[in-house]
């Protein structure tokens, strides 16, 4: 199972090596963006070739991967350079390196002061996502998991607008907190498997072994929820996310909105249901009224923005309800469906930061009150904002449709209400949506102020986004067949065979 190259290592030493380049050539901001614009073409080339590998699923001494590698680390500890492959976190990766490649592209021209500084954290932040989606250990998981949050501090903090350092030091104390919490259960559940086996260890698969029950799980499973909660958001502890999504630059709203919350679910479903089983099947209908709850809550608050940035944050929070939803139902249509839409949000929400962030250069506004005709004036744009906006209602032949439709049709399968509730929240969706695409669009100009339609490189940027939302709406085969091992490995043992003929 260990490829004769080391792969999955160069996925993350590959941007940690371009993020120095990138500084040290800081005094040149045009050789800095072609550097680190080089790098994540190369590391986009890189993933994609490990789809020309025909990888398998095999069993391991770190569990079962498609690619896997395993070298000593602090053995003290007992913690390993264990890094492993499969359908999810291959898919996953792929959006990550797509989504830097586009965050330098639109960050060319607006990031002008510190460009160095600003594409070393770019390329750093895609070397500790590339960690957290490949760390089988999970002492590595939780130094990406901690390491993520810096850069993301500083492109908020440094790059943001004008309450971006206020707003940047909530994002690091709501999301360190949950951590530091997540951090005390996994020492704990490291020594309980000391104490039980005499073999001190943090790999995950080792210790998903550890026999671990009562109130002791419950209250470790809660610490691990508690952690990944507040970085999916769900309702209450989301507060952060709108407000730092208004702060922060494009390329941050983009690599936070499509990235950063998906490390969330699938630290959820990857770490804290297989380490605490029982628990998990515990907290499913907790779970699931937050699911519900956020899509709901999402949607009423989205339609009372006037601000068009925090509106699409707002509708961030609703489509990762209906990831939560998914993943806790825990069937197959619900969890193909949830791994799918955790791709399917990375580029229909991403898309709609950048065009907020293309329409906020033109106008110096995004404010909704200062929008309306442009779709005459600006007839490329309207096009683009039109399809991004329906791939996000979820229309049908589009990417988000077929991932809604998987959990939700799952979720009625097995929850019949909440399914039904479920479909009521996709109505509230399309209001505000529509909504959003009127004031924006259609009727009279209400600010006189001359603007510009898209540029070439601003067409390759929303084409390729364009080009995958297609390619997954009308043809969603090629992408389930990817994932689909994968989530039958994460399925509860015992419903496999069952759903195997969906």
């Amino acid at each position: 199972m260990t490829h004769h190259l080391p792969l999955l290592s160069a996925l993350i030493v590959l941007p940690l090596l371009g993020s120095g380049a990138a500084l040290a050539a800081a005094r040149r901001p045009g050789l800095c963006r072609g550097l680190t614009l080089g790098v994540a073409l190369a590391e986009l080339a890189l993933v994609a070739s490990l789809f020309c590998l025909g990888l398998k699923p095999q069993a391991g001494p770190t569990g079962t991967w498609l690619l896997a590698e395993d070298y000593p680390w602090i053995e003290r500890l007992g913690s390993r350079l264990s890094l492993g492959l499969d359908g999810v976190s291959l898919m996953l990766i792929l959006l990550t390196a797509f989504l830097i490649v586009l965050s330098v592209l639109i960050s060319w021209r607006a990031i002008t002061a510190r460009v160095g500084s600003f594409h070393f954290f770019l390329l750093f932040m895609e070397a500790s996502i590339m960690g957290v989606f490949l760390a089988a250990d999970l002492f590595l998981f939780y130094l990406f998991w901690e390491i993520q949050l810096l850069p993301m501090f500083f492109l908020v903090g440094i790059w943001g607008h004008e309450k971006r350092v206020h707003v940047a030091v909530k994002f690091l104390l709501f999301t360190l907190g949950g951590s530091l919490v997540m951090l005390l259960a996994l020492i704990g559940l490291y020594w309980l498997h000391g104490a039980q086996t005499g073999v001190y260890t943090f790999s995950l698969h080792e210790l998903a072994r550890t026999p671990v029950t009562g109130s002791v799980q419950v209250w470790l499973f809660a610490a691990f929820l508690l952690a990944f909660a507040i970085k999916i958001p769900v309702i209450p502890v989301h507060t952060w996310l709108p407000d730092t999504h208004t702060e922060a630059p494009t390329a941050g709203s983009v690599i936070l909105a499509g990235l950063l919350l998906k490390t969330g679910a699938y630290a959820l479903l990857r770490f804290a249901f297989p380490l605490f089983p029982e628990a998990a099947r515990a907290s499913v209908p907790l779970l699931l009224v937050l699911g519900v709850a956020g899509a709901f809550y999402a949607a009423w608050i989205a339609l009372a923005q006037t601000d068009l940035k925090r509106l699409v944050a707002y509708s961030s929070i609703g489509h990762m309800g209906y990831i939560v939803i998914g993943v806790a139902i825990g069937n197959l249509l619900t969890m193909s469906g949830a791994m799918l839409q955790m791709v399917n949000h990375g580029l229909s929400t991403g898309a709609l930061f950048i065009l907020v962030g293309m329409l906020d250069e033109r106008l110096n506004s995004r404010q909704l009150s200062d929008m309306g005709g442009l779709w005459g004036r600006m007839p490329a744009f309207s096009a683009f904002f039109l399809l991004f906006a329906l791939s996000s209602l979820g229309l049908p032949g589009l990417n988000n449709f077929v991932g809604e439709m998987l959990i939700l049709l799952g979720t009625f399968k097995a929850r019949p209400v909440v399914g039904i509730l479920g479909f009521a929240g996709l109505v509230f969706t399309v209001i505000y949506i529509l909504r959003m695409v009127q004031d924006a669009l259609f009727g009279e100009a209400r600010k006189e102020q001359a603007v510009w339609d898209l540029t070439p490189r601003e067409v390759v940027i929303l084409g390729a986004l364009a080009a995958a939302i297609l390619f997954i709406g009308l043809h969603p085969g090629p992408v389930l067949k990817v994932l689909e091992p994968a989530v039958q490995g994460l399925l509860p043992q015992g419903t496999q065979v069952a759903l195997l003929g969906w």
